[in-house]
């Protein structure tokens, strides 16, 4: 098993075996530290100056346009998944007439779903959704569900409740042939396994900072390719005016935006603690690299599903599954078995019907020892 444990930048006690990162994940310790020290700076608002503002949200974009592979100014600063996926229904709304469709999974979460509804209601157009394959063929479901009505396809790139992959870079192909703009929720694999930009070419890409990107709640981040950086934002800030550092000039009511995508920032990025500590996040995990993450987690879930596989354990087949979420689908209740691993303090979730396993860096041999002789009934 690659060795990249890292359980002393996290703030976990050794009697807890967490393995719920797709749930919330823990908090780094150096995020925390620069949490606090963005919390003090409102203590002494007199140093802040106008361009202070400005400076986490550009540094988060530069960032993660390291970590992603794409231009900085293609990134926005939203607080939720749900605002980005919200944010790219409203400029797709107009583009939608009576008889099409919008593309989306079985069991999709809620925030990738309940926009889509609204729009498809209010324009007349129907959600379609490809059903969950008997055998865990995601990408053959998706592909046989596009046709020319398809106008929209709101994707993940692995399954919330089972770490289920898609194969984007096919899907995205097929959404260019036929027309059909991708939006994608990558919350659950962004951060824990590489993804291609330029291979996918997404039109949209939204992920929750609090999971697999170690960040803050409030903080994630939207992607938006260039052909829309010209669209109507979801609010408008004043921060996102193109005069905005100029603190003396902002009654001149400026209806230039800033370039790129920061059009579609949330209001209040300049907050000092929130942005600090998504900093501290995203170049930890920059510093790991994340096919060094992905082949430590791969290598916890590869043990965990050969453990338990001969014990009855429904399990996907290794390349429909994500390396870093493990689903296990069990006969009876899963919360039965959720209680009795809670009551040794390990900590899984049940999303759908199966029991999803979610570890991080954090994880250590012992904790993986622990988890599999629970699961065997020892």
């Amino acid at each position: 098993m690659p060795n990249l444990s890292c359980r002393a930048l996290f703030e976990i006690p050794d009697d807890v075996a967490y393995f719920n990162t797709a749930y919330n994940a823990p908090l780094l310790r150096a995020s925390r530290d620069a949490l606090v020290c963005g919390a003090g700076a409102k203590l002494r608002p007199w140093e802040r100056a106008p361009g202070d503002f400005f400076a986490d949200a550009e540094t988060l974009r530069d960032v993660s346009a390291a970590l992603f592979g794409t231009a900085a100014e293609n990134f926005a600063i939203v607080p939720a998944a749900s605002y980005g996926i919200s944010t790219a229904a409203r400029i797709l709304e107009p583009r939608l007439q009576a008889g099409d469709h919008i593309l989306v999974a079985a069991q999709e979460f809620p925030s990738n779903i309940f926009p889509w509804q609204r729009i498809a209601a209010e324009r007349g157009a129907a959600i379609r959704t490809a059903g969950r394959p008997a055998d865990g063929d995601w990408t053959r479901a998706v592909l046989a569900a596009l046709d020319p009505s398809v106008r929209i396809a709101a994707l993940s790139a692995c399954h919330w409740t089972d770490g289920a992959t898609f194969d984007l870079v096919a899907i995205g192909a097929a959404c260019r042939a036929n027309g059909t703009v991708l939006v994608l929720d990558v919350t659950q694999s962004l951060g824990a396994a590489p993804l291609d930009l330029a291979a996918v070419r997404p039109d949209f890409m939204v992920a929750a900072g609090y999971k697999w990107l170690l960040c803050p709640y409030d903080f994630s981040l939207l992607y938006v390719d260039p052909r829309w950086h010209g669209e109507r934002p979801l609010e408008e800030s004043w921060l996102a005016r193109s005069n905005a550092q100029d603190f003396t000039r902002l009654a001149d009511y400026c209806a230039e935006y800033r370039a790129g995508a920061r059009r579609y920032d949330v209001g209040e990025t300049c907050v000092t603690t929130v942005l600090p500590g998504a900093i501290a996040a995203l170049r930890q995990i920059e510093q790991w690299g994340i096919a060094g993450i992905e082949a430590r987690l791969g290598a916890i879930t590869d043990r965990i599903a050969a453990a338990v596989a001969p014990l009855g354990y429904e399990i996907l087949a290794p390349h429909f599954r994500s390396r870093h979420i493990l689903g296990l689908s069990v006969a009876g209740d899963p919360q039965d078995l959720i209680g009795l691993l809670r009551a040794r303090n390990i900590h899984v979730s049940q999303r759908g019907d199966a029991i999803r396993i979610a570890p991080h860096l954090h994880v250590t041999d012992s904790d993986v020892d622990r988890l599999i002789e629970a699961l065997a009934g020892d």
